[in-house]
Parts: structure tokens; sequence; C-alpha cells
């Protein structure tokens, strides 16, 4: 069986360095992994979408709408517009962020509204990985506590976690980002993701 983990955001959340730290997690479990990125002008702003499959076998980084297990999005929009790849019964893991996309910003469309409501009853979890990431000492660890709030959900060990983030990471952010992900894990451990 295949597991397959999207993750949605814009350029400059840490998206991709996300999904590799969950690829390497996975492969150190001893899975074969599968992982695709999607890069829409990055470093502008634009969405990034990364896909990591891990199982027995895994043919193919890619999937279909309506296949992934979960759906770890990185701010709202980005959750909004990537929801139709999670399955039925899948879990749907979101920041409250909104970061606003250049046509918004230019005035030319208005912002989305109603979309917390609308995840919500799509069955999303909520969580402001900014506030727990300023709260273990770096607002960038945020897709850090998104990986924390993740892992509560597969069934790979804790200390696999740490040792892959520790390898990671840059060495000054170490302990930040250790922070970090057990602060994302507890919210979601404790009951304190937002259903």
């Amino acid at each position: 069986m295949t597991t397959t983990v999207m993750l949605a955001g814009v350029g400059g959340q840490g998206t991709i360095l996300a999904a590799d730290v969950l690829a390497k997690v996975a492969s150190a479990a001893g899975f074969d992994v599968k992982l695709s990125e999607v890069h829409g002008m990055a470093q502008r702003g634009g969405s990034v979408d990364t896909t990591v499959r891990f199982g027995d076998v895994v043919h193919s980084p890619l999937t279909d709408l309506g296949f992934a297990d979960h759906l770890v999005a990185f701010e709202l929009i980005e959750a909004a517009r990537t929801l139709r790849y999670v399955r039925p019964g899948g879990r749907l893991l979101v920041n409250t962020r909104t970061i606003d996309p250049l046509p918004v910003l230019i005035g030319a469309v208005p912002s989305p509204e109603g979309l917390e409501g609308q995840l919500q009853n799509e069955g999303a979890i909520f969580l402001d990985a900014e506030e727990l990431a300023c709260e273990a000492g770096s607002p960038k660890s945020a897709n850090v506590v998104l990986l924390g709030a993740l892992s509560t959900g597969l069934e790979f060990a804790e200390e696999l976690w740490i040792k892959v983030i520790t390898a990671r990471v840059p060495a000054h952010t170490v302990e930040v980002n250790l922070r970090a992900f057990r602060l994302g894990r507890k919210a979601c451990i404790e009951g304190e993701c937002m259903l």
C-alpha cells in the first residue's frame, strides 16, 4: 500500500524542505519513496506543490485528484486550491495563515472569503503554525511545526523525525526546529489543533 502526502504552499514557506524531511524519514524507515515538486514562480510567492509518496513499491511520484491521504496546506488559499486532491476520509491539515496572491495585492480581484468555513466543512484540522514557530524561536520554522502536526498521523517514530531534522536543517537552527517540531506534534496530540 502506498501513502500519499501532498504539501501545498507558496514560495518562501519551506514546503520543499518539509517534503525533503518527510521523504528522508520515510526512506530511513525502509520504504520506497518518490517525491515530486511543482514550482509556480516560487520566488515571487507563487504556488509550490510537493508530493511525497511512500510504500513497499512506489511506481510514480504523482497523484491524481482525490487520492492524497494527507494534505498539508501552508496557508488557506492553497488549502482551498488543492483540496480536490484529498481522498474521501483523507486528512487535511491547514495553517491558519492567508497569503494573498499577486492579483489580490494589485486589486485585480477581491480576496477570497469564507475559506475557513469551506475547509472546516471538509473536516480540516487548523493550526496556527506561525504562532507556534514564534514560540519555538523563529517564525521561519512554521514548516517544521506543520511537520510535527503531520507526524501524529503517520506511523514513524518520533526519534526518526528528530534524527532527520537534525541532519537536514542548518546546524545553527537545529534547536529551534526541534522545538518547532515538538510544538506542532504536541498541539495535535493534546487536541489543540482546531477542528
